[in-house]
């Protein structure tokens, strides 16, 4: 963990590089130093279908979803919290600047009891900071 989830508006392709957003907001979540490298993964998910206020169609927005494993306390999620959406907020600046923009962000902890995993990305990530290709 985290899950980091960018969710946008279609429209905003013209406005923003989306890979270079993923990038940033990703090395974001690993600067906190609350989150393993190994765990975390984040993704766009763009949305074609949208309404937004007024319904005009230079409304845009970016909603992020950090989602995070249970046990941190308040203060260090709140910390991380903020440091992402920092990062958020500045690799957006001209994009708001452009036009109307809704930029959104909240962090989710996942009830361990109702998620299930299967991973080996964690030991090819320490593989591969030793130098070998596989665990």
């Amino acid at each position: 963990m985290p899950h980091v989830v960018v969710e946008f508006s279609d429209n905003l392709r013209e406005r923003v590089d989306v890979p270079a957003l993923l990038r940033a907001v990703h090395a974001a979540a690993l600067a906190t130093g609350v989150f393993p490298r190994g765990g975390t993964r984040t993704r766009a998910e763009p949305r074609g279908e949208y309404l937004i206020a007024d319904g005009h169609p230079d409304n845009a927005f970016v909603h992020v979803t950090l989602r995070i494993g249970h046990g941190r306390d308040l203060p260090t999620r709140r910390r991380a919290g903020e440091q992402v959406f920092e990062v958020l907020r500045t690799e957006l600046a001209a994009a708001l600047e452009a036009g109307p923009l809704a930029i959104s962000f909240e962090v989710q902890e996942i009830d361990p009891a109702l998620s299930w995993k299967h991973n080996t990305v964690h030991d090819y990530v320490s593989a591969r900071d030793a130098g070998r290709e596989r665990p």
